[in-house]
């Protein structure tokens, strides 16, 4: 896996051994606030107790966080830069701040994140929740690690936040629980956005250049003709083999896929030599990011946002 981290553990440690580590501010890629659009309704919270600190590894997380805890919660993310390669993250110092404030934290696992094991050892806490979202669902080491796509895995999370978050501040668990509902409601749009297209787009061919979208393809039904060996090859960061560069470079020459969904957060020449094929041959181009961009509000926006940018395409694909 590419998924790596370059952490300065000497400054970690005399940070954690003196006591020195602060609430984090600042909009710095390793470890910034995440300004959340404020999902509307339910109670309001009780007492006037400081904000919870929370941190979501992953931006879309720290939405997750930030909707259901709403006015409790300050939430922070370290994966938030649409510009970066999430896999080739470096941490900092305001990152381990970070970790080391927040009482509750999600991890995505399958070794997305894993430098997050050296940032949470680094800075131990008794009174820390910490939720892997890939041992909440059972999923395998090896499993398509993007399972934000997935329509199933953000309900689990906020019901996991819900029940983490009631136990932390037990007197606002009528508000947290309202504010889940909300945000459940909220997700309503993106299961409505996906029946539709499996019903218009249900079998429709088409490539990608690696699995960020395999589990949104999956539920609208799509065949993805891409090799596997391919896609396996570019998330991993190596050399597809030739025979498998052919076949990916076949599907779009022969124009036997509608949509090419293109990763346009981690690219290579040979993910570049393919967005160019499709382009050439008149093939339309999605692209797909693995964290929120920041033209969006929030997650559900963006996951609509690409859905449209999909269908408009499979429709434009013939």
């Amino acid at each position: 896996m590419r998924h790596l981290l370059r952490l300065n553990l000497a400054v970690i440690g005399i940070l954690v051994a003196t006591g020195s580590l602060a609430a984090c501010a600042g909009s710095s890629s390793s470890g910034s606030t995440v300004p959340t659009a404020p999902l509307v309704g339910g109670p309001s919270p009780a007492g006037t107790a400081a904000p919870i600190a929370v941190l979501g590894t992953e931006n879309f997380y720290a939405d997750l966080l930030g909707q259901v805890g709403g006015a409790r919660v300050v939430a922070t993310s370290l994966l938030n830069d649409p510009n970066a390669d999430p896999h080739g993250f470096e941490s900092s110092t305001q990152a381990a701040v970070a970790v080391a404030d927040a009482r509750l934290v999600i991890v995505n696992g399958l070794g997305y994140d894993a430098f997050m094991d050296k940032l949470l050892a680094a800075s131990p806490n008794a009174n820390r929740t910490v939720i892997n979202v890939q041992q909440l669902l059972g999923l395998a080491d090896g499993a398509n690690a993007h399972i934000w796509y997935d329509p199933a895995t953000m309900p689990a999370v906020a019901a996991a936040v819900t029940t983490a978050l009631d136990a932390i501040d037990p007197t606002n668990a009528f508000y947290f629980d309202a504010r889940k509902a909300l945000y459940l409601d909220s997700l309503k749009p993106l299961a409505t956005k996906i029946a539709e297209m499996k019903t218009r787009f249900g079998g429709a061919p088409v490539a990608f250049t690696e699995p960020v979208a395999g589990y949104l393809a999956a539920a609208i039904g799509l065949q993805v003709l891409t090799p596997e060996g391919f896609q396996k090859s570019i998330e991993d960061g190596t050399d597809p083999a030739p025979a498998d560069v052919a076949a990916e470079s076949d599907l779009l020459t022969g124009k036997k896929v509608k949509v090419l969904l293109y990763n346009s957060q981690v690219t290579s020449p040979i993910t570049t030599r393919m967005h160019d094929l499709a382009v050439a041959n008149g093939i339309p181009v999605v692209g797909v990011a693995e964290t929120i961009p920041a033209a969006y509000s929030d997650y559900v926006s963006w996951q609509l946002a690409q859905m449209n940018q999909l269908e408009q395409a499979l429709a434009a694909g013939g």
